[in-house]
């Protein structure tokens, strides 16, 4: 998911050039922020289930996702931020804008699957983004570890195994999924542009244009498809305003927070939380349950996307 401006550093440690926390200073500190943490991987376990259950086009929430962020930010974004945004050079702007293009075409992927299949398997599936970020990295001519690609092929495993149980449901459910996957796929591109731009950019700056260009394509997609924007009723706009808070700035901006101290392996295994946590919401919230068989299937995904990201770690220390 997109990434909102990171918090002011804390007291506790920060992560080390290698990427791995050094020891925290105070455990009162390490609490702090492993309660933080679980308030935003709760926040991100959100999303999926809001959006299952709001009555408005999936366009049309993807787009009042991403405009409701943008006003928040602007007067933090304009105040603080002002000089730095109207000196980035041309290249940060257009790669910012196609990080933003990227992130629009995420949504316009995902959303809609989410009204397909179910909210576990559309999560699960939309966060095999570290794997794509992977096979992307190593087209760069990067080469990740063995345990990376072990990994890879382990989830690769969970999604057949995944699909072969929708299909058995429906090609509906089916569509949902390739969907979901597409919708992975462009986050890939998404993160891998990002990471380039916040070389030199601020995340606030970074944020901000990319948001803003997130929410005018969709705005334009939206227009031309017919995609109602308006007219919803009040609890409809109550659910987008808690997306946009839980989803899109409470989630993600704690989890910059906390990454300082915990270190980013802690922090990125963690977000794969995200996809049981969905799905309980789901199962408690929507009465969707899963068939017994999607279980297994989704315990492999998250075994490979855990491998993935302990492989990369490796290599990084």
């Amino acid at each position: 998911m997109p990434t909102t401006p990171a918090q002011p550093r804390t007291t506790a440690a920060a992560p080390t050039a290698e990427g791995t926390a050094r020891p925290l200073a105070a455990a009162p500190h390490a609490r702090v922020d492993l309660l933080l943490l679980a308030v935003a991987i709760a926040g991100v376990s959100l999303s999926a289930p809001l959006i299952a259950a709001t009555a408005a086009p999936a366009l049309a929430i993807a787009f009042w996702r991403n405009a409701m962020a943008v006003g928040a930010l602007t007067p933090f974004a304009l105040v603080r931020h002002r000089a730095e945004l109207l000196g980035m050079g041309r290249k940060a702007l257009l790669l910012s804008a196609a990080a933003g293009a990227l992130l629009a075409l995420h949504f316009a992927l995902w959303l809609p699957s989410l009204h397909m299949t179910s909210v576990a398997s559309s999560t699960a599936l939309v966060t095999t983004t570290p794997i794509w970020t992977t096979l992307l990295l190593r087209l760069r001519g990067h080469r990740p570890p063995a345990l990376v690609w072990a990994g890879t092929a382990v989830a690769f495993l969970g999604v057949v195994l995944l699909t072969g149980v929708d299909l058995s449901l429906s090609p509906r459910a089916l569509a949902g999924d390739a969907l979901a996957l597409a919708g992975g796929m462009a986050a890939a591109g998404y993160v891998l542009i990002g990471s380039e731009v916040r070389r030199t950019v601020s995340t606030t700056a970074y944020t901000y244009v990319c948001y803003s260009t997130t929410a005018a394509l969709l705005l334009v997609t939206c227009l031309v498809s017919g995609s109602s924007l308006a007219g919803y009723s009040g609890g409809t706009w109550v659910k987008l305003a808690v997306l946009t808070v839980a989803a899109q700035l409470l989630g993600h901006s704690l989890i910059n927070r906390v990454v300082r101290g915990l270190g980013p392996s802690i922090t990125s295994t963690a977000i794969l939380l995200e996809t049981p946590g969905a799905a309980l919401i789901a199962a408690l919230w929507l009465d969707q349950t899963p068939p017994l068989a999607a279980y297994p299937a989704l315990a492999v995904i998250l075994a490979g996307l855990a491998l993935v990201i302990m492989g990369d770690r490796r290599k990084a220390a």
